[in-house]
């Protein structure tokens, strides 16, 4: 079964009287700033981030309920519900929200606390969201997994009305193979799930229809492009980016406010639902398909009334020709080029220098604007856009162009691959080689000049720390060796002299897997000596060619400065 959105606003549909005037008396009343920098925002239109297309739900209706002016303070700590039978007040049942459904916003919040501290994603942000979007899963009706009992999907994005986005999932979330639909209790359009859904409940799905993974890819999508959410700008780039609407902006921030007052748990399927508004009058309030009825005897049709004399049968007027649909931009391109993109090459732990720069032609080589084109990261990488996300998705120029965010190396070295491609269009892609080279040093010194001895069969007594660089800079998590060899121009391990030990404790002479430190520095474990004696020579090499040989002496100790001086010679012999 499937439950459609209604009764919902229609981007734009509500007048900005009724909106400013319901935002300003929530701000006079109950919305004052909150800790953290967080305030209501005045209404005007923000731009959202440039380097996304639509949102998260591809401008999709949402409800407009407002919330109660009366607090919900005081209210139940989270771990209490109401009584059942005790009168709750208005403000304490639109502060209830269903035990799983919190359950989820909360976990997510712990996960993004962890993977991206900088962004400052408040539980209560996506709290605020599903209750606009969904009403909290339409008071909880979900399973002890979090997936919701039936689907929950957004008018068909046909353009009329709403935004046209043409099928991008052939029907796999929405069921519908012609136009795209917000899916989910996070009300995810497909095209934008395909790379911001996240697994949340760790069964190996990423399901739009659960909301453990719903809200994990909300955090994340609204935690991109490193927007810090206790800032107000980052806080309202983030909501206009996940609906470009000011009205939707100042209704989450609304909804923000009163649950950063106060909220509690209750059952999953008894929260509230939101009534809704719609100015055209266009649809219900969501429901589930309703139960087969038994049909009702029809009453009898009247007779027809009589056809005038001479006019036995009424002439059949020709159907007019359906309109043929003006293509979109998207319908019309043919081919995707390369846009003067450089070599893309960054040494790990780098920003790469140069951008992807991907041009939409039409089979003339006409370039198209306003088309949606998706970067994707392909092979074994733990390269990201800038933000930490494998996908990026911008709309083209005026000059039918759109450059991918800056590429951020991690710590795998090799080549992998970017592919663009056209969002609701099946053509060609083109892919865009990439490199990660690893860090490298050109100089090492020693950080001491004590000469390093030991006695044979002994210990040394200093470690061997040396420090890397770079032109001069310090060079930080750079791979390195270590060797005991045989000579200056043999490198040959040796088989005697000087050696390390393993962790059980047994003959080493060489080790590899070595790196610097954040600071360039590298200190090598205790060096011991063996019954041999003689000069020895220790070489240290880098990734970059920087090499260091290290001279060590294994000597028995001085001893002649201690021992006794020899006897005098013995006296005369006494006289007869």
């Amino acid at each position: 079964m499937t439950a459609h959105f209604g009764r919902r606003l229609r981007k734009g549909a509500a007048t900005t009287a009724v909106a400013a005037a319901a935002v300003a008396a929530l701000s006079a009343s109950q919305a004052p700033a909150v800790t953290g920098g967080h305030r209501t925002l005045a209404t005007g239109q923000a731009t959202p981030d440039g380097s996304t297309d639509h949102s998260a739900t591809g401008d999709s209706p949402y409800y407009t309920d407002l919330p109660p002016l009366s607090s919900p303070n005081p209210s139940p700590s989270d771990s209490q519900s109401p009584s059942i039978g005790t009168p709750v007040s208005v403000g304490e049942a639109e502060a209830g929200i269903p035990a799983t459904v919190l359950d989820a916003y909360k976990k997510a919040e712990t996960e993004l606390a962890a993977s991206k501290p900088g962004c400052n994603l408040p539980w209560q942000l996506l709290a605020a969201i599903g209750k606009v979007e969904s009403g909290q899963a339409r008071g909880g009706q979900v399973d002890a997994n979090g997936t919701t009992t039936s689907k929950i999907l957004g008018p068909a994005l046909d353009g009329n009305g709403f935004a046209l986005i043409k099928d991008t999932d052939h029907g796999l979330y929405d069921g519908n193979s012609t136009y795209d639909q917000a899916v989910g209790p996070m009300q995810f359009i497909p095209s934008t799930w395909a790379w911001a859904g996240r697994d949340g409940n760790g069964d190996g799905v990423k399901d739009p229809n659960n909301v453990y993974d719903a809200a994990l890819a909300a955090g994340h999508y609204l935690c991109r492009n490193d927007w810090n959410l206790s800032t107000d700008a980052g806080l309202r780039s983030a909501i206009l980016s996940y609906n470009n609407s000011t009205d939707y902006l100042n209704t989450v921030l609304s909804w923000l406010e009163y649950y950063r007052k106060g909220t509690h748990s209750v059952p999953d399927g008894t929260g509230t639902l939101p009534s809704g508004r719609s100015d055209d009058n266009s649809g219900t309030s969501p429901t589930t398909s309703p139960s087969p009825t038994t049909p009702s005897t029809p009453s009898p049709s009247p007779d027809p009334t009589p056809s005038k004399p001479g006019n036995t049968t009424t002439p059949s007027v020709p159907s007019s020709p359906s309109p043929t649909p003006t293509p979109t931009p998207t319908d019309t391109v043919a081919k995707l080029a390369d846009a003067g993109t450089a070599k893309l090459t960054a040494v790990a732990g780098d920003q790469f220098s140069k951008k992807i720069s991907t041009s939409a032609e039409t089979s003339a080589g006409k370039a198209v604007a306003k088309v949606r084109i998706r970067f994707t990261i392909v092979g074994t990488t733990d390269t990201t856009f800038t933000g930490g996300e494998k996908v990026a998705t911008v709309t083209t120029n005026a000059s039918g162009v759109a450059v991918a965010p800056a590429l951020q190396a991690g710590e795998t070295t090799g080549d992998f691959t970017v592919r663009a491609t056209v969002v609701g269009r099946t053509i060609a892609g083109l892919d865009y080689p990439a490199s990660v080279t690893p860090r490298v040093a050109d100089t090492l010194v020693r950080t001491s000049t004590t000469a390093l001895t030991c006695t044979p069969g002994g210990e040394f007594a200093d470690q061997v720390e040396v420090k890397a660089t770079e032109n001069g800079a310090v060079a930080d998590k750079v791979a390195a060796t270590a060797t005991l060899i045989k000579a200056t121009d043999d490198a040959t391990e040796n088989d005697k002299g000087p050696y390390f030990k393993d962790t059980d404790g047994k003959t080493v002479r060489t080790l590899t897997g070595l790196a610097t430190d954040a600071d360039g520095l590298l200190k090598l474990p205790k060096l011991y000596a063996d019954d041999t004696t003689g000069t020895f020579l220790l070489r240290i090499t880098t990734t970059g060619g920087a090499t260091l040989t290290v001279e060590l002496t294994v000597a028995a100790a001085d001893t002649s400065s201690s021992s006794p001086s020899a006897s005098a010679s013995p006296s005369a012999s006494p006289s007869a």
